[in-house]
């Protein structure tokens, strides 16, 4: 059930005037997009663009590319966007804008969905972006012993947890803010890398051999097959989890906070329609999500043996029951 009504507010982002309709002038756009995350982020972004006036077959001509989080895939992706040469390339995920970056320095690319994007390699400046990328970041750091706080409150018992995350894509700077946590809260915090499923699958089971344990999900979010693992390996074990992404407790796992990815994807396309009508990046701060929201799956927490207390149940924005 709804708690509250998400409301987006990325800083100067609401202030925008909405135009009607793309500009006229006989050409039409290359737009390239390229969703190297879960999925669906990169339709929402061209579903946005749409509806400020890009149409395809008209004044714009989409090349969407869903990579799936295959970082074979988004690296072919990445090579095959730059080589099409487009007005503008919208980016969904930290390793899918490095990878951009990495390749083009003059094509202008909008990115959502990259942690901190300084500390990635992104950028150097937010507030006036020096390069050929901008866009509308979804985590601070801070949010790390912020994941941790809200597990614990949720599973009281919470004595081990197992920091979980992708050596190749992670930001560390979570780490330090999720060990103070982890101290303050008399939690033991083991960090647990994983490339691949098998991996993953062994460090789970190892971890689960000891009770009182739980599951931190570091982003970049893991793909939507390692996702299902994941889940269905929590159920196993009784394993309170939680992402950094609101939208994957309704795949299945307890808990989520984090920023409103979707709406963050179609904020992201105005700053593409921005740069088609003639804006340039270094004019296009990166801006900063101002709300987070708690998603709670009370189904889940009922089958690993969990009673949620009524406090934190109030303060979700969401429970899925």
């Amino acid at each position: 059930m709804k708690r509250r009504t998400f409301i987006a507010g990325l800083g100067s982002v609401a202030a925008w005037p909405v135009v009607a309709g793309a500009q006229q002038d006989g050409r039409v756009r290359r737009i390239g997009i390229l969703d190297g995350g879960p999925g669906g982020l990169g339709g929402a972004m061209r579903e946005r663009l749409t509806a400020l006036g890009w149409i395809e077959g008209r004044n714009a001509r989409f090349d969407l590319l869903l990579s799936a989080g295959d970082p074979d895939r988004l690296g072919a992706y990445a090579d095959e966007l730059v080589r099409l040469a487009p007005d503008v390339i919208g980016v969904v995920s930290g390793p899918a804008a490095q990878a951009l970056v990495q390749r083009t320095r003059t094509i202008p690319i909008v990115f959502t969905n990259v942690g901190d994007p300084v500390a990635v390699g992104l950028l150097k400046n937010i507030a006036r972006p020096e390069g050929n990328a901008t866009g509308i970041t979804n985590q601070y750091q801070s949010l790390g012993g912020k994941w941790l706080e809200l597990l614990k409150e949720a599973a009281p018992r919470t004595t081990r947890v197992a920091i979980m995350f992708a050596p190749e894509n992670v930001n560390d700077q979570y780490f330090s803010v999720i060990d103070a946590a982890a101290d303050a809260l008399t939690v033991k915090a083991i960090r647990t890398p994983y490339r691949n499923a098998a991996e993953l699958e062994s460090a789970i089971d190892a971890f689960a051999v000891e009770p009182n344990g739980a599951l931190v999900m570091v982003p970049p979010p893991p793909s939507l097959s390692n996702r299902e693992l994941i889940n269905r390996l929590a159920l196993k074990y009784r394993l309170p989890t939680i992402y950094s992404f609101r939208s994957f407790p309704a795949e299945g796992a307890m808990m989520g906070y984090g920023s409103d990815d979707l709406e963050a994807s179609r904020i992201a396309a105005t700053y593409v329609d921005r740069i088609l009508r003639g804006a340039k990046i270094n004019e296009l701060p990166v801006q900063f999500p101002t709300k987070f929201n708690l998603v709670i799956n009370l189904k889940t927490a009922k089958v690993i043996g969990l009673t949620v207390p009524q406090s934190i149940l109030l303060r979700a924005d969401e429970v899925i029951e």
